[in-house]
């Protein structure tokens, strides 16, 4: 049946809730297998510490029990230590990281030993029974203070400060001494702990005879990963295979190599069963990765009457306590949008990277570009109150021209195409912008308890991390490529096989609409396959809102050789000349006889016999590309979040939040607005509820859930979305990330709000989360210190 109707642009039910909804699903901890054993990490009470001994003879002997390995047990297990692909600065000093701590405990996640036992209680219970004698050492969680080198984490390295990067300035750098305005601001970012649903896990399997193991991991990035693991554990590739079941959320924290996955390959060769690890909420707490963890020293010069002269920002970037897979990459990922979406004429961005004694900090969805744009945006705020200017007006005066072409930045990277003011009207108008602040007035002149604050935030984000050969320059050691096969059967499915590894974006279903438009089928004949690196042989999977710019392009690339192979056919089959077909109503049609037509089922069944193809022609339908894109992807947008903040007490309530972004071309609004919703509710969790706190002593205070606030869907509010487009110059799809912007955009435009809102009473700074202690804090502090 030849489908006629355009499915990109369109709303398409997804595909993947199917089976969720109905709870099958398979994650990884729904899998089992005969002769399967439980591993258990052995993770010391201690933040800071020499390990003086480790007694196992307990744990060894307890029921259940099949193994405890310490890190000497398993020294011939890992010829190289766990993997760190992004060494940015030629003179970064990169400490080693075993999957077991062989000398120090250098946070309190560290892993000292491991437990195989039969059963997962048996294996916790016997974790529990193996006595660690350490002797303390001093710990350091300051960044400030960790600079200092007082104390030193890893003494082969001889410092904390373990890189310094530094963009180096853009523009004249005299406007930050000779402008009329110079605004100087400190912000701290503190450390957020990513809460996916489904928390990590794995099971690894095979044959120790033949060298042959697969690892079933809850993981954003099964092909890098195979990458990772086989130099870790020195597994061949070709004989390690990599599977990501359903994942259930990721948001970065699954973007690794971590520990756990490299020992239970490991103990897998070692023991011959299958070796089966779940991390329980606790461990993802201390022992999967942190983000954020950043403190700004900004500058803004500027003239009297809103003009951006310049800005520069000085970061101490908090790496915690060894590099995970791209630790030290993560704060440069924002280096490249510190100008946000102004035409600012100077630009400075630098960071020195800090070892301290907490959990490793890595990818966080946004990586680097939150942690940007909240500066940036707070700092404009600033100077709109600093010079009596509308921040609204600020912004307007400011923003880069429009451009439907790539141009070249302040910050020395193209800009594939822009338009910030439509987005950024938009938006105002969305949240009647003007009428707001006539309500502020006049309940500012009644002097009510509860205020009205208007928070806004324009942003510009960098997506789609590619090409190959920037991200070489930039010392990153893999590629910003990606694949796909398309398959056309003779039974008239579809079978795509893509690089990219989706744990909830909806690629089942965008990829379907794209190879259903361009091949005349229905998206329910498209099978979309993916996070098997023995089903997708090439790939670099997903994070940083990159999987529609090039695994979607990748897609739309193999369709196009589909395509060409079917027009050949068809010509042959129809006996007329490929330049006499036209694509016509889901079908490749004779002009001027419409009725002379093969459909792509036709084609792909012709194709399969191979009865009578053109000369030469190799059998199958089917084409396969890899794209390396030729620029990133610049994405933008502006929020507007309207609270009520009640001075007595410091409680906000969020009464509007309009987003209107501009991802380019849509492929499936639906799903657009999706990752827009859940991309403010995590910023919105940022702004007002989420902290990772460590007490002096180095301790996680905010261990659970109940220390560590989660909103639930009662705090966050109901999101007003609109978009405007801006087409891509770097793909034929025309399209930009959005995985990520919700994530970015919210957190300065909620903490604007509310400091908008008793601005009136003096107060000019909340640091984040604001909380209602803070935002009391605050009131009383500018009142005299009353607090």
């Amino acid at each position: 049946m030849v489908a006629t109707e355009n499915y990109v642009g369109s709303p398409v039910l997804r595909k993947e809730d199917a089976k969720l909804l109905t709870g099958q699903g398979s994650y990884v901890d729904n899998q089992s297998m005969a002769g399967m054993v439980w591993m258990t990490l052995v993770r010391p009470p201690h933040v800071h510490a020499t390990i003086d001994s480790i007694d196992a003879s307990a744990a060894a002997s307890m029921p259940g029990v099949v193994a405890v390995y310490t890190a000497a047990d398993l020294e011939d297990a890992f010829p190289s230590s766990l993997p760190m692909v992004w060494p940015i600065t030629e003179d970064i000093k990169i400490p080693t990281h075993w999957p077991l701590t062989k000398d120090k405990i250098r946070f309190a996640g560290d892993a000292v030993a491991v437990v195989v036992a039969e059963t997962r209680e048996q294996a916790e219970d016997a974790a529990e029974a193996v006595t660690v004698r350490a002797t303390e050492l001093p710990v350091v969680n300051d960044l400030e203070e960790a600079a200092k080198d007082e104390v030193v984490l890893h003494e082969d390295l001889g410092t904390n400060v373990v890189v310094h990067w530094s963009h180096g300035g853009g523009g004249d750098q005299s406007v930050f001494d000779s402008a009329p305005v110079i605004l100087q601001e400190r912000y701290t970012q503190p450390r957020l702990i990513p809460n996916a649903i489904e928390a990590r896990g794995c099971l690894a399997y095979g044959i120790p005879a033949a060298g042959e193991f697969t690892l079933v991991s809850a993981t954003q990035i099964p092909h890098i990963a195979r990458v990772g693991l086989s130099i870790a554990t020195g597994i061949p590739q070709s004989k390690l295979r990599i599977i990501a079941p359903d994942v259930g959320g990721g948001f970065g924290s699954k973007l690794n190599v971590y520990a756990e996955e490299a020992l239970a390959l490991a103990l897998a060769r070692k023991t011959g069963r299958p070796v089966k690890w779940i991390e329980t909420r606790q461990e993802n707490y201390l022992a999967t990765i942190h983000g954020r963890g950043v403190l700004h020293d900004c500058t803004l010069a500027g003239t009297d009457d809103g003009d951006i002269l310049g800005m520069k920002f000085v970061e101490l970037a908090d790496m915690g306590a060894y590099f995970q897979l791209l630790t030290p990459g993560i704060p440069e990922l924002g280096g490249w949008v510190y100008m946000g979406p102004y035409d600012t004429k100077a630009y400075w961005y630098e960071f020195r990277g800090i070892m301290t004694n907490a959990t490793p900090t890595d990818a966080y969805r946004g990586a680097g570009r939150p942690e940007a744009t909240f500066v940036i945006e707070r700092l404009v705020d600033a100077y709109a109150r600093k010079i009596g200017m509308d921040p609204a007006e600020v912004r307007r005066k400011n923003f880069l021209p429009p451009s439907e072409e790539a141009f070249g930045s302040i910050m020395g990277l193209n800009i594939d195409s822009a338009n910030y003011e439509p987005t950024f009207d938009r938006a105002l108008e969305l949240a009647e912008y003007d009428q707001l602040r006539k309500e502020q007035q006049a309940r500012r002149d009644r002097g009510d308890v509860k205020q009205i604050g208007i928070g806004l935030s324009s942003y510009i984000e960098m997506c789609g991390l590619a090409p190959s050969e920037i991200l070489g320059a930039l010392r990153y050691v893999a590629g910003g490529w990606d694949a796909a096969e398309i398959e056309c059967r003779p039974d008239g499915k579809v079978v795509v096989r893509t690089g990219t590894s989706p744990h909830g974006q909806g690629h089942e279903t965008s990829w379907s609409q794209i190879v259903a438009d361009g091949l005349g089928v229905t998206p329910d004949d498209v099978e979309v396959l993916h996070g098997d690196t023995s089903v997708s042989r090439l790939g670099m999977d997903t994070y940083g809102s990159r999987s529609a710019s090039v695994g979607a392009e990748a897609v739309a690339r193999a369709l196009e050789k589909v395509r060409d192979k079917a027009r050949t056919i068809a010509a042959h089959e129809l006996e007329v000349s490929e330049d006499d077909l036209e694509w016509a109503e889901g079908a490749f049609r004779v002009q001027g006889a419409p009725d002379k037509a093969r459909t792509i089922p036709e084609l792909a069944a012709s194709a399969w016999h191979a009865h009578a193809l053109p000369k030469d022609m190799e059998p199958m339908l089917e084409g396969t590309a890899v794209f390396d894109p030729p620029n990133f992807t610049w994405p933008g947008g502006t929020h507007v979040c309207v609270v009520e903040v009640d001075t007595e007490t410091g409680k906000t309530d969020i009464l509007k939040y309009v987003a209107v972004d501009d991802c380019g071309n849509v492929i499936n609004p639906m799903l657009v607005e999706g990752q827009v919703h859940g991309g403010v509710a995590q910023g919105v969790a940022e702004a007002l509820y989420e902290e990772a706190i460590y007490d002096e002593s180095g301790n996680l205070t905010t261990s659970s859930m109940t220390q560590y606030l989660v909103p639930t869907a009662v705090e966050i509010p109901t999101i007003t979305q609109d978009r405007t487009v801006t087409p891509s110059t770097t793909n034929s799809l025309g399209v930009k990330g959005i995985g990520e912007a919700g994530t970015i955009a919210s957190p300065p435009a909620v903490v604007n709000a509310v400091i908008d809102a008793v601005s009136h009473l003096g107060v000019n700074h909340i640091e984040k989360p604001a909380s209602p202690e803070r935002v009391w804090r605050a009131i009383k502090d500018a009142q005299g210190g009353a607090a």
